[in-house]
């Protein structure tokens, strides 16, 4: 039997990772990794578009509340709720003010701090609060607001993964993908994500593109951080940065001015 091609390898690896799809795990390197990483915006943007029709459904038999709460539960299921458990370890492990192994071993810990369950309550309450507000809007915008923001947490992950970046451990999920991501690759990715943000909030074109911007730029300043503290990324990390720019471009999508 012919060995997988790269791209359908990473394409399974991206799937594996940030999905729930039963597609099996097949060859894995960093190079496939790169092209799973690079995919990344690409399967959240997949993902996304079941969950607005969640959204969509629920809210036409129930409040825009308990269709945003569904949404959300939703979400989770279909990604194991591994990006929120990311979420969770890296900020207990940044709340801690340890750096280096002292921190990563509290990322390694199973429980969940004091820091982490308030991250995980502040994110998902926004979440579901910018999910009702969209409820309200016509389908299509619905539809691309929640796909923007789905594929924008994942791009995250690919502006996490670029070059230079290193890896806090030797071993793991951070060590196989840090660095893996070239600039062709990123820019791809942030120019699909801001064309889909377009159609986002009606008659502001401009307000999901800047969303998106404002939302990396936001996950810059994190990784930047995270990379001083820790001395690289880690799976928890990219799993942090998922919920936060997801949160942040739900955020952006729903401001009026």
């Amino acid at each position: 039997m012919p060995a997988e091609s790269r791209f359908l390898a990473g394409t399974r690896l991206a799937l594996t990772t940030f999905t729930t799809l039963p597609v099996g795990a097949g060859r894995i390197d960093r190079p496939v990794a790169g092209t799973a990483m690079a995919l990344a915006p690409a399967v959240g943007a997949l993902l996304g578009a079941p969950l607005a029709g969640v959204l969509l459904l629920t809210g036409a038999v129930a409040p825009p509340l308990v269709a945003a709460g569904v949404t959300v539960g939703a979400a989770a299921l279909l990604t194991r709720g591994l990006h929120l458990d990311g979420l969770a370890d890296t900020v207990d492990a940044l709340g801690s003010y340890r750096r280096g192994a002292a921190a990563l071993e509290i990322m390694k810990k199973p429980d969940v701090g004091p820091f982490g369950v308030v991250a995980l309550v502040v994110v998902l309450l926004v979440q579901a609060a910018a999910l009702a507000d969209l409820a309200g809007r016509s389908w299509p915008a619905c539809v691309a607001a929640v796909v923007t923001a789905t594929a924008a947490g994942r791009l995250g992950v690919t502006v996490a993964c670029r070059r230079g970046v290193p890896a806090a451990r030797p071993d793991g999920l951070g060590a196989l993908v840090a660095g893996t991501v070239g600039p062709l690759a990123l820019a791809v990715g942030a120019v699909a994500v801001a064309l889909l943000a377009v159609g986002a909030v009606p008659g502001r074109p401009w307000q999901g593109p800047l969303a998106v911007a404002v939302a990396l730029a936001v996950a810059l300043l994190l990784l930047n951080h995270v990379v001083r503290r820790l001395g690289g990324i880690t799976g928890d990390v990219l799993g942090a940065t998922v919920e936060v720019v997801t949160t942040l471009v739900y955020l952006g999508l729903v401001l009026s001015g």
